[in-house]
């Protein structure tokens, strides 16, 4: 079942800023789906859009099985949302900001008590219940917000960068937290910048850029294509032995290295499990005589794939202007040349346009 789907979600603001552009996304339930993108790409105009807090340009949105639209707060009751860096009052402790966001959700009063218990627990701040809120770290007032957007058990949980300034303990914080409130039942979306983050805790990621989906699938299937066969060296000893003998290794698969001082980066462009290449590297050291100091198979593997992804769509964006362009510059119907593309006619679809910050 689909909790979110779109299809060709579009948000033009003021007839200059293209903040989607034909964007089609689809969430299972259950999933904890990562929305990865730059800043700038869109992912916050999303949430908006999801939430019913603006109405699309074009295109279609179901959530949770149904059309929203700026009218649906009963949808809206449904969805728990975090929004980037969220302020509070700060002299409410978080039990009784919890007991006031209970009684904005009309939840009876030992209902909601019972509720931000469970919750103060979830997010281990229990021991800090009854202090205010103005001596809170990020961090702390992060899983605060998280708590706040739990507090009417939502089917739907949208978190809008919830680990954006924080230290690496914080961040770890957040992501327990999350694992933690991630189940069966309940369908999260995070949007992030940041890589790691998706890895450690999402099943499934969605890249954006410049408001266009230009990857979705499950999490394992963005490891698999990070994973070509890589394997990131740093020896000791005769290092010059060793590199002589790495184009050997090509009797086993065609491959690509590089060096760098006593660093060594191989990928391999078969198709065999990343086990055998491992072997084969292994017994080149070996039989070279050369110490061993790191080796690593999965370094900057999901930053290089996310990088992957952005470049082949710029890539298919400027041969699509070209062919734009080349059918322009043919004959029409007529047999008369078309006059070619110039900078001062660019087609409308594809005019250069700044792009709202989300």
């Amino acid at each position: 079942m689909a909790v979110v789907e779109t299809t060709d979600l579009t948000k033009i603001y003021q007839k200059r800023y293209i903040a989607l552009n034909a964007l089609s996304m689809r969430v299972e339930k259950g999933t904890v789906y990562g929305l990865v993108g730059p800043n700038g790409a869109g992912k916050s105009t999303t949430f908006r859009l999801l939430l019913g807090l603006q109405r699309p340009t074009a295109g279609r949105l179901s959530v949770l099985g149904e059309t929203m639209t700026p009218e649906r707060a009963d949808l809206r009751r449904r969805i728990g949302f975090l929004p980037t860096n969220p302020t509070f009052p700060r002299h409410l402790t978080p039990i009784g900001y919890l007991e006031f966001v209970g009684s904005i959700l009309g939840m009876p009063r030992e209902r909601a008590k019972i509720q931000l218990a469970r919750l103060l627990q979830a997010v281990d701040l229990t021991s800090a219940a009854s202090q205010r809120l103005e001596g809170f770290s990020t961090g702390m007032l992060t899983r605060v917000g998280i708590a706040a957007a739990l507090m009417n058990d939502p089917e739907l949980l949208i978190l809008d960068e919830p680990t954006s300034g924080l230290d690496p303990s914080g961040r770890k914080q957040i992501i327990e937290s999350i694992r933690q409130i991630a189940g069966r039942d309940r369908t999260i979306i995070i949007a992030t910048h940041i890589l790691g983050d998706v890895e450690r805790v999402c099943t499934d990621v969605g890249i954006i850029s410049e408001g266009r989906l230009i990857y979705t699938g499950p999490m394992s299937e963005m490891r698999r294509l990070a994973r070509q066969g890589t394997i990131s060296l740093e020896l000791d000893g005769d290092i010059a032995a060793f590199a002589e003998q790495v184009p050997t290794l090509d009797e086993y698969s065609s491959l690509s290295w590089q060096r760098m001082g006593n660093e060594f980066r191989i990928t391999f462009l078969g198709t065999h499990p990343l086990e055998e290449y491992v072997g084969r590297v292994l017994q080149l050291i070996a039989r070279t005589g050369v110490e061993l100091l790191h080796l690593n198979t999965g370094a900057d593997e999901i930053e290089d794939a996310f990088l992957d992804r952005l470049e082949e769509d710029r890539s298919r964006g400027i041969q699509r202007l070209a062919a734009w362009s080349a059918s322009q510059e043919g004959p029409d119907r007529d047999g008369e040349a078309l006059p070619p593309l110039t900078a001062d006619r660019p087609p409308e679809a594809d005019r250069p346009l700044s792009v709202e910050t989300g």
